[in-house]
Order: C-alpha cells, then structure tokens, then sequence
C-alpha cells in the first residue's frame, strides 16, 4: 500500500478519535481543542495523499475511491456532531450533506457511463471554506462568531454553486441512453 492510500486510511481512522473528543468530556476543557487538532490534521492529509498521488504518479483505483468516501466521512461528522453540539443549523447541515450525496450519485452514473467527474475549483472552494468553517465552529471563539457566520453562510451558498455546477456541466449524465 503506498504513501498516499495510507494517509487516507488514517483520516478514516482519525474520524472516530475527533467525535470521541468533541461529543465527550473526556478531554475535559481541551477536548474541543484536541478535536480541532485531530480535524486540523485529517484535512491536511486530504491535501498531502492528492498532492502525493499526482506528483509521483501513485493514483490507485483504491484511492480513487477511498478518497473522496473520506472526505465525506470527516466532513458529514463534523457537521453532524455540530448540530448535536447546537452550533449548526440541521437544515444547514442536510443541504451540505444532500449534496455530497447528489455530487455521489453523478460520479457514480458517470462512472458506470465510462466517464469522470473531475473535481471543480468550485468544489475546491467549497471544501476548504466547509473545512474553515468547521475548525471556526469547534474553536467557537466569542470574538470570532461574526468571521464565523460569515464562512459558514459563505460555505453554504458555495455548496449550492458548486452543486449547480456540477448539475449543469454534466447534465448529460442523466440523459438517457437508447
């Protein structure tokens, strides 16, 4: 197993610590901090395995397909567990989940169509605001909460872009077929 599927392996690993810790008080007053630490360095190795795979040329079918399932396991989570903790809206985190799912669904179609969903700067913008957005709502830091509404309601609205993004460059993916 190389480098990159390894660092997405321990990002599913480090999934269960980061909600033992955020949801317990186990940690007592650091364990929000030992979460944002753990959730700090699960979204770092989202970024080093891609960086890795594609720099040395070590894309798996694996890691094709274990990556991004990782990167929807961490972020639903969080979200989830952010909502438990009441610093997130439910309806908020059902659009930003909904669309994981639908985001899910097109590649999946695409894929049994021979075709690939390729990850937009839209997506990417997306992501790294859902990841700031979470690290913000986990520091829940007082004179921070209007930056915090601000990239949360910017992560948002970034999901519904990328979400129609994706719909309308690949719409014929649902066309069907004869």
């Amino acid at each position: 197993m190389n480098l990159p599927n390894k660092l997405t392996i321990a990002r599913v690993i480090m999934i269960p610590f980061f909600v033992f810790f955020l949801l317990t008080q186990a940690g007592g007053s650091a364990g929000k901090w030992i979460a944002l630490g753990i959730f700090i360095a699960a979204s770092l190795t989202d970024l080093l395995d891609g960086y890795i795979a594609r720099k040395y040329d070590l894309v798996t079918n694996f890691g094709k397909f274990m990556d991004p399932l990782a990167d929807k396991l961490l972020v639903c989570s969080a979200l989830i567990c952010l909502v438990a903790k009441q610093h997130l809206a439910a309806w908020m985190a059902i659009v930003i989940i909904s669309r994981e799912f639908i985001i899910s669904g097109f590649r999946l179609v695409a894929s049994d169509n021979g075709k690939v969903i390729a990850a937009s700067y839209w997506g990417k913008f997306k992501t790294t605001f859902q990841m700031l957005m979470v690290c913000l709502m986990i520091a829940d830091i007082a004179p921070l909460s209007l930056l915090t509404q601000i990239v949360m309601w910017i992560a948002l609205i970034l999901t519904v872009i990328s979400l129609a993004d994706y719909i309308v460059k690949n719409k014929d993916v649902l066309a069907e077929q004869h």
